[in-house]
């Protein structure tokens, strides 16, 4: 990534002062929080690759949707189970799914993010694509440290700026987190009843109806014409039982005529689902199929339900992160230093798997898969 001058960044911020003056930013809080900011060009690599886009449907799967974060969730919503009530008896929605959100955006709370909001916000504010969006960001994160009295060092998250246990992005803290667990303050970072209830009452807002189901997994009739599928193309559950559709398991669908569309996340070969509006719901959180698949999974599993009965179309499965733990385990043993397996699979283990790919004679596309992983087991022993 090429320098920038730093006139250039302070330009810009300069610009912006105005603006952020308009929504309600005082200028003793504009000045003090950006006096002495730097931009990090590094989120620009970021905002070009965002996994729910860029990898595949069963890699992505098989990371979020494991037994760890099954067991996780299951211990949390134990743990939290009168929050988790208060929420969903406040809010309508349930508490499998509030915690399958949990899970899904910090690890119930284990993975909240490093980057300074004010620090990535300002720089997407000036550089990239969609600097409108993140300036509206940008300017309420300061108005969460004006107004909230958080202190900017708190406010920590992802790259793009969401954050705390559910991770909101700012714009969306300042309409819609609560204070759930009473104390007069709504705090997403430190207050899992807060989260818990601040994420209940975002899924109320983008339509979740308590007395739906987000899906099904379906089974499809042999031969069935597959052109109406698409997630915006909803129909009655009951027109979809008369083209032979079926739960996974072969039971009826629900005699309803609620309003469902038919996902094929990878094709006609894949995994089949009838979704709801409140599949949708989930889909706002975050703008993605796969994401909003993820949750909804997620959510049955923490209830007790198994994983998909439908295989994933490929004969090289995705890893679970204990799966990415023992790959990273055994790209060290073979010399490789990608420092601690973490089960995250950054830029130093695709590398490494690269090299060991074409020591073992594999196409060598630095993924972490199910054969990269027997192999390197079988090497090993």
């Amino acid at each position: 990534m090429p320098a920038v001058a730093a006139d250039s960044f302070d330009g810009c911020l300069a610009r912006l002062r105005a603006p952020a003056l308009k929504t309600g930013v005082s200028a003793a809080t504009f000045d003090t929080h950006t006096a002495t900011l730097a931009p990090d060009m590094s989120v620009l690599d970021l905002l070009d690759f965002q996994p729910e886009f860029r990898t595949p449907i069963w890699d992505y799967m098989a990371a979020l949707v494991d037994d760890e974060r099954v067991t996780d969730g299951q211990a949390g919503m134990e743990r939290w189970r009168a929050d988790l009530q208060r929420a969903s008896a406040r809010y309508g929605v349930d508490p499998a799914v509030i915690a399958a959100v949990w899970g899904v955006e910090s690890n119930y709370g284990q993975t909240l993010g490093e980057r300074s909001l004010l620090v990535s916000l300002s720089t997407l504010s000036c550089y990239g694509r969609r600097q409108a969006y993140f300036r509206g960001e940008f300017f309420a994160t300061l108005k969460i440290i004006q107004d909230e009295g958080i202190a900017p060092e708190k406010l920590r998250g992802s790259w793009a700026g969401a954050f705390g246990q559910t991770q909101f992005m700012p714009s969306t803290y300042l309409r819609l987190a609560v204070d759930g667990d009473g104390d007069g303050r709504r705090d997403l970072i430190d207050s899992v009843p807060d989260a818990l209830a601040s994420t209940a009452n975002f899924l109320k807002h983008a339509g979740w109806n308590g007395g739906m189901a987000w899906g099904y997994e379906v089974r499809l009739p042999a031969g069935f014409n597959a052109a109406g599928a698409g997630r915006k193309n909803k129909r009655a559950l009951s027109h979809w039982a008369g083209q032979g559709i079926t739960r996974a398991d072969g039971r009826p669908l629900p005699a309803s005529d609620a309003q469902a569309a038919l996902l094929l996340p990878a094709g006609r070969g894949g995994p089949a689902f009838l979704v709801t509006r409140n599949f949708d719901a989930l889909y706002s959180y975050n703008a993605a199929e796969s994401y909003a698949l993820a949750i909804a999974h997620l959510s049955d599993r923490l209830r007790g339900g198994g994983p998909l009965v439908q295989a994933w179309p490929t004969d090289d499965p995705g890893l679970s992160r204990a799966e990415r733990r023992e790959l990273q385990t055994l790209l060290i043993a073979r010399g490789y230093d990608i420092g601690e397996p973490d089960g995250l699979i950054g830029a130093h283990t695709r590398n490494a798997l690269q090299k060991a790919q074409r020591e073992l004679g594999l196409p060598a596309d630095g993924r972490a898969g199910q054969k990269v992983l027997r192999a390197l087991r079988g090497d090993a022993g």
